[in-house]
């Protein structure tokens, strides 16, 4: 069973959508609007989203954008918008399939099984694999950090940030992200929040903001980590 959101404006998509998704043993949520499907997307953690691109507050392509500031969430679009340049637009925006209205709930079905699939795939060999940065090296399975061979002494919060920038070495992270996926608290949270864990994780590591080494500050932008010796 999967968490699914659907969000769609037309009553009679959206009620046959669901009750059709719900007899195939999904879990399902919907929204009317853009703005509150963002807000479910975020808030409750869908294991993916139904995104039709006509909606009456806002554009489906800018809502998916939106929502790809601040979650890798799989998106499918379900539109009836079929012109190539649509979905290269969509695509580009973000999102995982595209699908064109008229379809079956046996179609649709299917198309999210299989981006479902691909996400499990994709994601479980870099989620659980040991990654090195430098002289650190984390080992997801044990939930353990070294740095030059000795063990550190983190906290769950420091390890999973840690790991989060260390999946992404050399790219700075925005701290809307780092909140959103490590938080998991993109709305209502505070950057204070990573600032003061990003200045423990420093401490840690023997560093600081002012003399970095693996964890760099772009003012107004994020953080990285990167390889001290390159």
């Amino acid at each position: 069973m999967a968490r699914l959101l659907l969000v769609e404006d037309d009553a009679q998509v959206r009620s046959a959508l669901s009750r059709a998704l719900t007899e195939r043993g999904h879990a399902v949520t919907s929204a009317v609007a853009g703005m509150p499907g963002l807000t479910l997307a975020v808030e409750d953690r869908p294991d993916l989203v139904v995104l039709d691109l006509g909606l009456p507050d806002l554009d489906g392509c800018e809502v998916l954008r939106m929502l790809r500031a601040v979650s890798a969430v799989p998106v499918i679009v379900a539109t009836a918008r079929d012109a190539e340049p649509e979905i290269v637009r969509a695509l580009d925006a973000g999102a995982d399939d595209y699908v064109v209205k008229p379809f079956s709930a046996a179609q649709l079905d299917a198309r999210i099984r299989a981006v479902l699939r691909r996400g499990r795939d994709a994601g479980a060999g870099a989620e659980a694999a040991p990654v090195r940065v430098g002289g650190l090296l984390i080992e997801p399975a044990g939930r353990e950090a070294f740095l030059d061979g000795v063990r550190l002494d983190l906290t769950p919060k420091e390890f999973d940030l840690l790991h989060y920038l260390a999946l992404r070495p050399g790219q700075v992270v925005p701290k809307r992200e780092l909140l959103a996926e490590v938080w998991r608290m993109a709305y209502g949270g505070a950057d204070k929040t990573v600032d003061v864990h990003l200045s423990w994780l420093r401490r840690k590591l023997g560093e600081s903001a002012q003399r970095p080494r693996y964890l760099q500050t772009v003012h107004g932008v994020g953080v990285k980590i990167v390889d001290p010796g390159t």
